[in-house]
């Protein structure tokens, strides 16, 4: 039977996280396109470059004791690609990274000062295919409590929180028309507030969503 992850309590759902994180997915899998709506898969992939940059990202999702939140960055507005959207810390990997989880807890540290150090890293997720070019490795971290958090302004406007239980809820979630590399596609949305995060982030928590809640 389906699990339903957002009715779990903050202990059942931090076991589960690390339970369902414990196996890594397949290296040659191939990479989820998982934002959007339906629609046609094919005609997304389509549009894709024939060759992807790697990247990773990390999940932050912090450890309030009586709650989990995911921690976004807000993208400056003046950056080359996804100006302004919301995202998780991370970047391209460098000839220095060992893994994808070291370039993730890297690009976290020079983002948005998250020291390693606070981070218990759970696994990884199957890698998303992003539209501008990129393979992103998401890697998911339980991060404890007493850190201080210092922006690099060129690269982070802003960070904020949302319960992860929330987001994990598919009541919601919601539905846009985007137009993108000259199509429209309904995407799917995960509003929280005055914010809409969508695009590969959403994708992200919407395939965790569905690696919690396999029966």
């Amino acid at each position: 039977m389906p699990l339903e992850p957002h009715r779990l309590s903050t202990p059942a759902l931090r076991a589960e996280l690390r339970r369902r994180l414990a196996a890594a997915p397949r290296e040659d899998a191939a990479p989820r396109i998982g934002h959007y709506a339906g629609g046609d898969l094919r005609r997304i992939a389509s549009l894709m470059p024939p060759t992807a940059t790697r990247a990773a990202v990390l999940v932050p999702v912090i450890d309030r004791g009586d709650d989990l939140t995911v921690l976004f960055t807000i993208r400056a507005d003046d950056l080359k690609q996804h100006a302004g959207q919301i995202s998780f810390p991370g970047g391209r990997l460098e000839p220095g990274d060992a893994d994808a989880t070291s370039a993730a807890l890297r690009e976290t540290e020079e983002e948005i000062g998250l020291g390693r150090e606070y981070v218990d890293v759970l696994g990884r997720l199957p890698d998303h295919a992003v539209i501008t070019g990129y393979r992103v490795t998401p890697v998911v971290g339980l991060v404890r409590t007493g850190f201080e958090l210092r922006l690099d302004p060129v690269e982070v406007a802003g960070t904020f929180e949302a319960p992860l239980r929330y987001l994990l809820d598919p009541a919601t979630h919601a539905r846009s028309m985007r137009r993108l590399a000259g199509e429209e596609f309904e995407t799917i949305d995960l509003p929280w507030g005055r914010f809409n995060i969508w695009g590969a982030t959403a994708g992200m928590l919407l395939t965790l969503r569905e690696l919690m809640g396999e029966g």
